[in-house]
């Protein structure tokens, strides 16, 4: 999505014990969304199904934490993210994601699901802004979108390596 989209700068909010919800296929096209889905992103349901889940990407989401997201649950593992996200009507809320795929009966994975809480305030503030800042100031300094892609990647791996830590450590220790 271009980064051209209208935003208004206003935070949302959903209270800690609701979860948003979604499903997808494969291709990431969205096959459920809850009611705190629909309410949150301001999207009606009959909007949302069918929709790529891009829809509610927010331009300030660093293109790398997607490619990290799509490598483990593509191949079977399950991922928690901090993400940012784009309601209809260019608010923005938080969410810490859990996304894991979805089997059939022979073990085939068929499609993606995903749980979103509250994310932590503090945690946002003194860590995953200030790394998704670095990291999209990254993508953008590369003409070529996947290299700038790969770029950031390759920082957050770096980080990652330093800290002498995976990226599952890393996000449990926030």
């Amino acid at each position: 999505m271009a980064r051209s989209i209208h935003l208004t700068g206003t935070e949302r909010t959903f209270e800690d014990s609701e979860i948003i919800v979604s499903k997808t296929d494969l291709k990431g096209r969205l096959t459920y969304v809850n009611r705190v889905f629909v309410r949150i992103s301001g999207y009606g349901e009959g909007e949302l199904l069918g929709a790529p889940h891009s829809i509610i990407r927010h331009p300030d989401m660093p293109r790398c934490v997607f490619k990290l997201l799509w490598d483990r649950i593509a191949s079977g593992h399950e991922i928690f993210a901090y993400v940012i996200n784009r309601s209809k009507n260019g608010d923005h809320y938080w969410v810490l994601a859990h996304v894991t795929p979805s089997y059939d009966g022979a073990g085939e994975i068929v499609g993606y699901h995903s749980n979103r809480r509250t994310a932590d305030r503090r945690t946002l503030e003194t860590t995953i802004i200030p790394l998704y800042r670095s990291l999209l100031a990254e993508e953008d300094r590369h003409d070529d979108r996947k290299q700038g892609m790969q770029a950031a990647f390759n920082q957050l791996a770096d980080q990652l390596k330093t800290r002498g830590v995976t990226y599952d450590e890393w996000i449990f220790s926030l």
